[in-house]
């Protein structure tokens, strides 16, 4: 697990504009999506094109969450990192641009249907859940994925983000959401990418910016009381 770090004269500042170390005291859980970001065998896997070894680590925290989510009312939302040449509105600025022939030869391991691009069986999964595709690392880059339009359509406003990478499609997503109107929650120990480093950074933008930050145990605390006040109303 990664070890999480966030500099105490960071949180003592954002203490003093919020008031407090955490955004949310409270979650709606009808309308609230748990976005489980690129949990796929390319990323997960022993020996992966793209492997991540930490996502091994997080799957105990993400189904959990999933679970409590589930139980909640609430939805779950799994991406999976989708190679396509031909779609509509190509990214050759990343492809011709920033890659190298590996790097593009492990991209096509993500192209619809091959084993790399399948969700890790690792991962719990109903026939309620959602299943989405996307091909670029935020999940709300317009003409790419739709899961903005699937979530409006059932009034989510809240969405809590865990997966891989921390630093890349997780905090892509996460930023997008909060300035397309979103609350976003960002999981310490939900998220892993390949150093500590990387991921503590991203915890500190996240912080001090884009998401309220915390552990799983507090969000499921969390969604716990949601439950419990909804069974109680």
């Amino acid at each position: 697990m990664h070890k999480s770090f966030i500099p105490q004269h960071i949180k003592d500042r954002v203490r003093k504009v919020r008031g407090a170390d955490h955004v949310f005291d409270s979650v709606d859980m009808s309308r609230t999506a748990h976005v489980i970001v690129d949990m796929q065998v390319g990323f997960c896997a022993e020996g992966a094109p793209i492997e991540v070894p930490m996502t091994r680590q997080i799957f105990p925290a993400i189904n959990a969450v999933a679970s409590a989510v589930r139980d909640a009312g609430g939805t779950n939302v799994f991406l999976r990192y989708t190679y396509d040449p031909a779609e509509k509105l190509a990214w050759d600025s990343w492809f011709k641009n920033y890659l190298g022939q590996t790097e593009l030869d492990n991209q096509a391991q993500f192209a619809r249907g091959a084993t790399n691009w399948q969700l890790s069986p690792e991962l719990e999964i109903t026939a309620d859940d959602l299943i989405i595709d996307k091909t670029r690392f935020s999940a709300l880059i317009p003409e790419t994925c739709d899961m903005d339009a699937q979530l409006k359509a059932r009034g989510i406003d809240t969405l809590i983000i865990t997966g891989t990478l921390t630093n890349c499609c997780c905090e892509s997503t996460a930023r997008d959401a909060l300035q397309m109107g979103y609350k976003v929650i960002f999981l310490t120990d939900g998220n892993a990418t390949l150093s500590d480093e990387e991921h503590n950074a991203t915890l500190i933008s996240m912080y001090t910016i884009f998401a309220d930050v915390m552990d799983s145990d507090r969000l499921l605390s969390l969604i716990e009381r949601a439950a419990d006040a909804q069974a109680a109303a």
